[in-house]
């Protein structure tokens, strides 16, 4: 091959295989539709291989575009990752960072967090992206995070990961209910218990799934939550039982009609951390971002 892709024929390739359509593609990358359509043209021909199909109706990707937007992926990604990493030799931390932030952590976490990360970086400029958990994860090792924030109990494929702090589990139970009151609960005494649980995609949702299992419960299975603030309204109006990360507590367990009981030292919990990937270059700023995320936390937790 005489002549080698450019940039912004991977940027231009990657956006038509996201959306699958010129129109969205050309828009979200700020050329006009015929300017991004005569690009993706002379990629095919220095290719040599049709990356979609098309007609007036419909964009398809072929195997052959299935396979090479994939590897133009993993090539943008590291170019930004080698510019992002450029400026660690000036200052750390400063510029734009792309962090994710999974649901179940976002709202309880980030409000002291980020207001410590400033403190100590005000050279950065933080983007949130909140999401579910497999969301997060493709998206960073994709590319289009830097860093996520998360349990990392979850599937995290060859991701590097920094573990921050545990965070204990505490069940949520309708006022009046035979658990409620209680000092200390054991996974066992979840045994008969309908247990409701978040939807598809969140981590949280198998982690509650496990010690559900544990203690010898069940889902309740006609029903699943897309927040933690549904799950205790549920709660509250004695459709069962549920089980809630402790950061959350402070603004979930307010609600009438929930108590909330606690487990033993040994009670179940999930490990908060970030995840980034291995061939990033700013494994040593995403250390310092951790610190500075926990200590903000501290007084949360």
């Amino acid at each position: 091959m005489s002549e080698l892709p450019t940039v912004k024929q991977l940027e231009f390739m990657v956006a038509v295989a996201d959306t699958l359509n010129f129109r969205l593609a050309a828009e979200s990358c700020f050329v006009t539709q015929p300017a991004l359509s005569v690009q993706i043209q002379l990629l095919e021909e220095k290719l040599g291989v049709k990356l979609f199909e098309r007609d007036r109706r419909r964009v398809l990707l072929t195997a052959a575009g299935e396979s090479l937007v994939e590897q133009g992926r993993g090539v943008l990604a590291d170019l930004r990752d080698m510019a992002e990493g450029a400026g660690r030799f000036s200052e750390p931390l400063t510029g734009t960072l792309r962090l994710g932030v999974i649901h179940t952590a976002a709202p309880y976490i980030l409000p002291k967090a980020l207001a410590e990360v400033r403190r100590r970086h005000p050279g950065l400029r933080v983007l949130i992206r909140e999401g579910k958990t497999e969301d997060l994860v493709r998206e960073v090792s994709e590319g289009s995070l830097d860093v996520v924030l998360l349990a990392l109990e979850a599937e995290l494929g060859d991701l590097e990961r920094l573990s921050l702090f545990r965070e204990p589990f505490v069940l949520a139970v309708p006022s009046g209910h035979g658990l409620s009151g209680r000092k200390r609960l054991r996974e066992k005494d979840l045994r008969d218990e309908e247990m409701l649980l978040l939807d598809d995609g969140h981590c949280l949702r198998d982690q509650a799934m496990l010690v559900c299992e544990r203690g010898g419960g069940s889902e309740l299975g006609d029903f699943r939550a897309s927040s933690l603030a549904t799950l205790v309204q549920m709660v509250a109006g004695g459709v069962g039982v549920t089980l809630l990360p402790e950061m959350s507590v402070g603004v979930e367990g307010s609600y009438d009609g929930v108590e909330l009981v606690g487990f033993g030292g040994n009670g179940p919990s999930r490990t908060i951390g970030l995840v980034w990937r291995k061939s990033s270059s700013r494994g040593d700023e995403f250390e310092l971002l951790g610190e500075a995320i926990e200590q903000g936390c501290e007084d949360s937790l």
